[in-house]
């Protein structure tokens, strides 16, 4: 693989990271709503979030330099998936079949997306 191949891996994993760290800002957002918004631990939560998010801005900002914004705003759909995973480790929650499709399809339109880009 060349350089320029491994640089555009290494590109693709870093705004994949975002998206992953994203995710955890809303993870974290979801188990703090369930509890009580005075409480030590929603405010710790709360913390956590507000401080998850400015990590995202911090790695959204070197991504936005590397892609057009069309190709690294669309990659955000990679976030249902995520979603998913959260859903059902952390709240149980059930992932339907039409759930998966529409994840599908999201993915298949990233796809074609980031084959035409530069």
């Amino acid at each position: 693989m060349t350089e320029l191949g491994s640089n555009r891996l290494l590109d693709i994993a870093i705004l994949q990271l975002s998206i992953f760290v994203l995710s955890l800002a809303m993870l974290v957002a979801k188990m703090a709503s369930s509890l009580n918004m005075l409480s030590a631990n929603f405010a710790f939560l709360y913390l956590l979030e507000v401080g998850i998010i400015g990590i995202y801005a911090l790695i959204w900002q070197q991504i936005i330099k590397k892609f057009e914004i069309s190709v690294a705003y669309a990659n955000k759909g990679t976030l249902i998936l995520w979603t998913f995973l959260w859903a059902g480790l952390f709240f149980h929650e059930t992932i339907a079949l039409k759930n998966i499709l529409g994840a599908l399809l999201i993915i298949t339109g990233i796809v074609m997306v980031f084959r035409d880009a530069k």
